[in-house]
């Protein structure tokens, strides 16, 4: 079962992105990292909030993303994908 594609919304600089981008790896995420400050729809959205992970429109999660954090959404992520199956 594959996880969705998600957006890691970050700020260039930011340790908490770098730290959520390693954990996003390490658990086998499939993402793609969006510069906020490069957008300023985005920027005037999440702020100062980043890092930001969401599905699609939907937010996962905002700031600091331990690897257990990231597992819990990861189990969300495939209990829903086995319910639309």
């Amino acid at each position: 079962m594959a996880l969705p594609l998600l957006t890691l919304y970050h700020r260039p600089g930011c340790h908490l992105c770098e730290q959520a981008g390693a954990h996003l790896d390490a658990l086998n995420f499939r993402y793609e990292w969006v510069n906020v400050d490069a957008d300023p729809g985005l920027r005037a959205r999440y702020g100062d909030d980043v890092p930001v992970l969401a599905c699609g429109e939907r937010v996962l999660g905002k700031g600091a993303f331990s690897r257990g954090r990231l597992s819990q959404v990861k189990v969300l992520l495939l209990r829903e994908a086995a319910g639309r199956s």
